[in-house]
């Protein structure tokens, strides 16, 4: 098979290039270098079956050629992290929304097989936990830029599924909850690498808010094997999948962990969302998904816990300061 992967830079998509290699898969990757970096996959370069562009997925006569060439487009390329969300709005809702529907537009036209990425932001200010994919939506304010990755993300799926229903183009959606790993950055507001690296450093961890907001934290490893199982799962076609862990951590308890796998001494520091981010920037206090469904169609069952993530972003992170 050959697959493209948007935003195949970026941490997911490396690892999942790197991973469909390993299965003998060929793949082209497409990636503009906004968020990604050549860092992670220069351990690629050279590797028969692989092949990278440094461009944007909006230059449509080169991404129209490259998913003609391809028989699975999964489509990762888009504005991530809270930071960036809150600082440039405008950029995160036009490179969801004109990315998702320039791939779907181009990958209809033949047909080919395609794997939205989408995020459990979707589910908004919900406190009905765990999340299920049949729940209702509930998005903040649009004065409150905290929302639009939000929004212009459940526009992609909706997108998706009128093309599925319209067209019948084969497509699957994936709500990705909290995924991490080796190669993620801290630099747009991803909590493990931000703690890991101030751990390290010796500096105090800083928490915001009272740090009893809960997550789940996935390993990328994880992810990636669920991403290939329901790209190849012709039954998934027309779905949407929640992808994750299931396992809650207060982010208290995760800076503690941190610490003693560490064995940094470093204080935490607690920090009010205004400061950190905006005034009356909102949060949810918990992110739990059911994976009912992507058990059921798949098999799915994450094999790596929170202390395995730690240790091998640890070890990454490690081996790049030395």
């Amino acid at each position: 098979m050959r697959y493209l992967i948007t935003g195949g830079a970026g941490f997911i998509g490396s690892h999942l290039a790197e991973r469909l290699l390993a299965l003998g898969e060929t793949v082209s990757v497409i990636d503009d270098l906004s968020t990604g970096s050549m860092d992670n996959i220069a351990h690629l370069r050279g590797t028969p079956r692989f092949q990278h562009v440094i461009a944007s997925i909006a230059e449509k006569s080169l991404l129209a050629e490259m998913v003609d060439e391809a028989d699975v487009v999964v489509h990762l390329a888009a504005a991530v992290g809270v930071r960036l969300i809150v600082e440039s709005p405008v950029r995160t809702i036009e490179t969801n929304v004109r990315g998702t529907e320039l791939v779907l537009d181009l990958a209809n036209k033949k047909k080919k097989r395609v794997l939205i990425a989408s995020t459990s932001e979707v589910y908004g200010k919900s406190n009905r936990v765990p999340f299920n994919e049949e729940d209702d939506l509930l998005l903040g304010a649009p004065t409150k830029g905290r929302w639009s990755y939000a929004c212009s993300k459940a526009i992609d799926e909706f997108l998706a599924i009128a093309y599925w229903r319209e067209k019948k183009l084969p497509v699957t959606i994936v709500r990705l909850f909290n995924t991490v790993g080796p190669r993620q950055t801290g630099r747009y507001g991803m909590v493990i690498p931000s703690l890991v690296k101030q751990a390290l450093m010796g500096q105090p961890l800083t928490v915001f808010g009272d740090g009893e907001q809960s997550r789940c934290f996935g390993h990328v490893r994880d992810v990636v094997e669920a991403l290939i199982a329901l790209v190849q799962a012709s039954e998934a076609v027309g779905e949407i999948f929640n992808v994750g862990s299931d396992h809650e951590i207060t982010i208290n308890a995760l800076a503690a962990l941190v610490c003693e796998m560490t064995e940094s001494q470093a204080p935490v520091v607690h920090m009010s969302y205004d400061e950190a981010y905006a005034d009356g920037f909102e949060d949810m206090r918990r992110r739990v998904p059911d994976l009912t469904k992507v058990r059921r169609f798949i098999g799915y069952a994450p094999r790596y816990d929170v202390r395995d993530i730690l240790r091998d972003v640890i070890e990454h992170m490690r081996n790049r300061r030395d």
